[in-house]
């Protein structure tokens, strides 16, 4: 680094959100940035470690993260962005989204504050994008091979950006009006802004590959008839089967799938052109989240912009610490208690609850039954959740969202029709290289490992598209 020990002498600086009077009231991104020059000085806290953590074990694209962090602390952007973009493909996205597991990982962060990676990194992109660096990646040629990627969200995107990169002619499939799957319908757009995601479609038009929009495969053409049209398939569907509530009166009117809610309103924010059905809206109502996860999150803020009443999130599990436990050292990632900029915009939170029963009237939700719950080791050794005596309370509410997380794929025709070796769970089996039992057909991202992050979804697609070229040429 330009400057010794500035880590010990500079403090780590965060942006901070929008003012929360103003933002609620809108769909915008809420995060704000700092300055360039600031940005700097804060690449100048990364201590270009020996063994540095958070390249090797932090992120899953193996960013080259000291060497970015020091040009960009001696405002060499563009030698920045070279290097930044050597490893990582949409930096955009990432550095918007993404946890920020290199930060987790940091060394700075074992005796104090981490170094502000996500944000150089979002600085390094964006000022790449601002002065015309970043440009389409236009193969010199193309071979005589081509490869399907179902699917536009970020394991199909990178896959599909790495194929085109080593010359393969690539057709992406999306069910969907518009491109980017999770990027486009399942991330609200006051985390990420959708002109993001549009900017990097144009780029990869521009760069050759094809893409086919509202096409679902396995219903409006099949998936033998892809497969004979191209030498292989990759299949990034995602992990879209939800997991449910399975209590009485889950029937009632006003419960519905947290993914189900997202995408309406981003299709609203979209200008699409569709009919609701039904017309899923948190205006005047008293909204009960369940899931504490970052989909619960964005439920809250959603809610609260569409002019809740109140909002309530309920989690089984309990409340993170504040401060890591010995069983969480350092270099893993931090399992701590986190407030993201929606659960500032004004929510109650209650951990360690399980639903019971859903009480309704007239067909309609108007409250839930709930207990709380304490986690007990059984004599396997396993930790389950057990009703606290005397605990039960009733939660009133309106429009009930299950943000509990998927349990797999949501393409049962597409497994069947390619005859897709599964296992006992359904999930859909794969080698090391992503080859399904399939001839030819890979999978990548969640519809192989689960629900995850998109920084994994994004290394896996890299890592697969990379398996399926050796295998073509």
């Amino acid at each position: 680094m330009s400057q010794d020990k500035a880590f010990m002498t500079i403090p780590r600086v965060d942006p901070g959100y929008r003012s929360k009077e103003e933002r609620v009231h809108d769909y915008k991104p809420v995060a704000k940035e700092l300055a360039p020059e600031a940005l700097r000085e804060q690449a100048l806290r990364c201590m270009d470690c020996g063994v540095p953590f958070c390249h090797g074990m932090g992120c899953p694209l193996q960013n080259v993260i000291p060497e970015f962090n020091h040009a960009a602390s001696i405002g060499e952007w563009k030698k920045a962005l070279e290097i930044l973009l050597s490893t990582s493909p949409f930096p955009e996205f990432t550095s918007v989204i993404c946890p920020a597991l290199c930060e987790g990982s940091c060394v700075n962060g074992l005796n104090g504050d981490s170094v502000s990676i996500r944000e150089i990194e979002h600085r390094i992109i964006e000022t790449g994008f601002e002065n015309g660096w970043v440009r389409p990646n236009v193969p010199a040629q193309h071979l005589e091979k081509a490869v399907a990627v179902i699917g536009s969200g970020p394991s199909g995107l990178a896959a599909a950006e790495m194929l085109n990169r080593q010359g393969i002619h690539v057709t992406v499939y999306e069910k969907a009006q518009y491109l980017g799957g999770l990027l486009r319908y399942g991330i609200p757009d006051f985390k990420l802004d959708k002109k993001i995601v549009e900017r990097r479609i144009a780029l990869m038009r521009e760069e050759g590959i094809q893409f086919e929009t509202e096409v679902e495969v396995g219903k409006d053409i099949s998936p033998e008839y892809v497969l004979r049209k191209n030498d292989a398939i990759i299949l990034a569907c995602g992990a879209r089967k939800p997991r449910d509530l399975n209590v009485p009166g889950r029937d009632f009117s006003g419960i519905y799938f947290a993914l189900d809610f997202l995408t309406q309103q981003n299709r609203l924010n979209g200008a699409e052109v569709f009919s609701p059905d039904p017309f899923l809206n948190a205006n005047n109502k008293r909204v009960v989240v369940i899931g504490g996860g970052d989909t619960g999150s964005d439920c809250i803020g959603t809610a609260i912009r569409q002019g809740a009443i109140s909002v309530t999130q309920i989690e089984i599990m309990p409340k993170p610490p504040m401060a890591r436990a010995q069983t969480n050292p350092w270099p893993e990632w931090p399992v701590l208690f986190k407030e993201t900029s929606s659960h500032k915009e004004g929510c109650e939170r209650r951990w360690c609850v399980n639903t019971l029963e859903v009480i309704g009237s007239n067909g309609k939700v108007k409250a839930l039954r709930c207990v709380e719950v304490e986690w007990v080791r059984g004599a396997d050794g396993r930790m389950s959740p057990v009703a606290k005596a005397g605990s039960e309370f009733i939660l009133e509410a309106d429009l009930v969202l299950l943000a509990m997380g998927f349990t797999g794929h949501a393409i049962p025709l597409v497994v069947e029709a390619l005859n897709l070796s599964v296992d006992g769970r359904g999930t859909i089996i794969r080698d090391s290289s992503g080859k399904t039992s399939a001839q030819d057909v890979y999978i990548v991202g969640d519809v192989a490992s689960g629900p995850s992050l998109v920084v994994r979804a994004i290394a896996d697609g890299i890592r697969v598209a990379n398996q399926c070229v050796q295998s073509l040429i």
